[in-house]
């Protein structure tokens, strides 16, 4: 199971979920197709397994990291790290804590963040709130940076920044009085550098939570 596992992660590195095929896989592996059945009995229990494989790994790394005296800090960290596997990985998003059954791993990373939030003597909705914020922050701004760019920027054809300015230009070009807010970030939009404008979302929901702990 673990050359299984290890080998679809290999795949879906490389080129996607669209990549990962039992054939391939196989392929991979020096056998045939029907071996492959010994250990997953679908695509989606493979997709459900090789994240969980990839989430132990992370789960190992941030165990080291959740010792410190702030709870809310230590959430934080464990965030951080949330988002940068998943941006290195942008498969990882779309299958992250999807089937708790298949990913135990998973299971074990969220309930570690819950355990930060459960230092905060928060009531029990609170608790759920707050885990499930930073989660769906987390993941889903990982996700949607882990989207494939726009064809012209593959090609290089056109940089990042130029096709950030192309936006921004036409915002300025707009009423200032019809869109008063978009006229006011252009610039910062033109600039933005994504993971600082996570880690900036993040810090307005952690200093929430830290507000409604009363710390």
């Amino acid at each position: 199971m673990e050359a299984v596992l290890t080998e679809a992660v290999a795949l879906l590195d490389e080129a996607g979920d669209s990549a990962l095929t039992f054939r391939a896989l196989a392929a991979r592996l020096g056998g045939g197709v029907g071996s492959i059945y010994w250990y997953v009995a679908s695509k989606d229990e493979l997709l459900d397994r090789a994240t969980d494989h990839v989430v132990g790994q992370l789960l190992s790394d941030v165990q080291e990291r959740t010792n410190g005296d702030d709870p809310v800090d230590d959430l934080r960290v464990l965030a951080l790290m949330m988002f940068d596997a998943i941006v290195a990985r942008p498969w990882l998003g779309a299958y992250f804590m999807r089937n708790s059954l298949l990913q135990p791993n998973t299971l074990r990373l969220y309930d570690l963040l819950g355990q930060q939030v459960l230092r905060l003597e928060l009531t029990p909705r609170q608790s759920f709130h707050a885990v499930s914020a930073v989660v769906g922050f987390t993941v889903g701004t990982a996700a949607d940076l882990g989207q494939e760019p726009p064809q012209e920027i593959l090609d290089g054809r056109v940089g990042r920044e130029e096709y950030l300015a192309r936006f921004a230009d036409m915002w300025r070009a707009l009423d200032p009085d019809e869109y008063p807010y978009v006229h006011q970030i252009a610039d910062e939009f033109a600039h933005h550098d994504d993971a600082d404008q996570f880690r900036a979302g993040l810090d307005l929901l952690l200093a929430g939570l830290r507000q409604q702990a009363g710390r």
